[in-house]
């Protein structure tokens, strides 16, 4: 029983590398709390505290990581700024008018350093070429767009 209290440091800490070495292999941070938990462990058997005690000590700061630490960490790493790829991007952008564009006939539009066909997205608008548009929506490979008011002097 000697050998047990002299050697549960080293248990523990041995449990909380192997955790932490699984931890790399799974990602989901589960294993990492676990290993928290063991360090925690073995912290308690350090300052001299009976096998039973550090065992509980050990499992409470488990759940505890898992229950409080875990879910704002798996938040903060699934957060972040969205990818737009493709033409999706252009939605929200500004172009340029290259050719007239009726709610009959679709023109062109320069934007995103391409040239796209473009309808209007009230059909009862006429945008003159030279006027800046906002892309509203695409749909295939035709822009719909909206004239952007201008301030003139």
């Amino acid at each position: 029983m000697d050998w047990i209290r002299e050697h549960l440091w080293e248990t523990w800490l041995a449990l909380s590398i192997a955790l932490g070495v699984a931890e790399m292999f799974s990602l989901d941070l589960i294993l990492a709390m676990l290993a928290a938990g063991a360090a925690i462990g073995m912290v308690a058997a350090l300052v001299g505290l009976p096998l039973e005690v550090t065992v509980i000590a050990a499992i409470a700061s488990s759940v505890a990581m898992l229950a409080l630490v875990r879910p704002s960490f798996v938040k903060r790493l699934h957060s972040g700024p969205e990818l737009s790829l493709g033409h999706g991007k252009l939605v929200g952008t500004r172009g340029m008018v290259t050719e007239e564009i009726t709610g009959l006939s679709p023109g062109r539009i320069k934007a995103g350093g391409e040239i796209w066909t473009a309808l209007p997205y009230d059909e009862n608008l006429r945008i003159a070429p030279g006027e800046t548009v906002e892309i509203l929506q695409i749909k295939g490979a035709t822009a719909y767009v909206h004239p952007v008011a201008t301030l003139e002097p």
